[in-house]
């Protein structure tokens, strides 16, 4: 065997060794950080945006760093390497228009680390899109709905969203329980029972302020919020510990609210309309239509 085979094949094999170096430094990486965020999270209670967007950011340089390595290692691919970064300015200029988008994400990824708008299990709503942030990528952030779906939107797209973080800052939360009725049913009974039924539920707080309290104000207030078209509008405001409480009391309202307004006599109505008829022929006298008959 000539020495430039030999030479040839001690090239390969370094050439595949730094591969499977790469590969494997890419995995023990990314498994270092799957454990330190589940230490983390579960130990110490952090939050672990930043550990997630660190590690991929750590195992995308292994496997950039390694792959470089790999290809400088073999002579031929050396220096065809060296040949384009140094006379293809137009396949420059093209390489930069196409990353220019996915560099663009990795900077609005890294923003959304740095001034965090939301984190990791945060529930967000983005162009009436409502779930769980669940992972932050260097190109993307991974959002389940509550169908179990994933929602993958560009860094670029979300940050120049509007967001609605319903965990931002606190996450406690005040739903709105609007409940239209009828113009003949008593609305103080109505109101009576909206606030007795949002009292009885388990999940509802009591958010009140020390002033409040000591003015008497009620946990749960109940307004008329509006005269529409064909009910009167009222609406409950009742607090919960977080927005997945809010939805589950106002799931459980309507139903038991719906209960005691059929027991009470309260009509919850839908839409109808009075139509009143003008100029219309006058009706025939009676004595007209006996004849008309024979």
């Amino acid at each position: 065997m000539s020495q430039e085979w030999i030479d040839f094949l001690e090239n390969i094999g370094i050439t595949v060794g730094i591969i499977l170096v790469t590969i494997l430094a890419g995995f023990l990486v990314n498994r270092f950080f799957k454990r330190l965020i589940r230490r983390s999270t579960e130990a110490m209670k952090n939050d672990p945006t930043n550990y997630l967007f660190l590690r991929h950011a750590a195992t995308a340089l292994v496997y950039i760093v390694g792959f470089s390595a790999a290809v400088y290692s073999l002579p031929n691919l050396r220096t065809l390497a060296s040949s384009l970064l140094a006379g293809a300015g137009i396949l420059a200029v093209a390489v930069g228009f196409a990353s220019q988008h996915a560099l663009s994400n990795v900077i609005s990824g890294v923003f959304i680390v740095i001034f965090k708008p939301f984190r990791v299990n945060d529930r967000l709503t983005v162009q009436n899109l409502t779930g769980i942030v669940e992972d932050i990528t260097l190109r993307h952030t991974v959002i389940r709905d509550f169908e179990n779906r994933r929602i993958l939107s560009p860094n670029t797209v979300i940050s120049d969203e509007v967001i609605i973080n319903s965990d931002f800052a606190e996450d406690k939360i005040c739903r709105w329980i609007d409940i239209g009725i009828s113009y003949d049913s008593d609305i103080d009974l109505a109101k009576r029972i909206i606030a007795e039924e949002a009292l009885k539920h388990p999940l509802h707080l009591d958010a009140r302020t020390p002033e409040k309290i000591a003015n008497g104000d009620p946990i749960i207030q109940v307004r008329v919020l509006s005269l529409g078209e064909y009910s009167v509008n009222l609406r409950a405001w009742v607090w919960a510990r977080d927005a997945a409480d809010g939805f589950v009391i106002s799931c459980d309202l309507f139903e038991s609210i719906k209960k005691r307004f059929d027991a009470a006599g309260i009509e919850i109505p839908f839409p109808y309309r009075t139509l009143v008829h003008k100029n219309l022929p006058q009706p025939k006298p009676k004595d007209e239509v006996e004849d008309q008959k024979y």
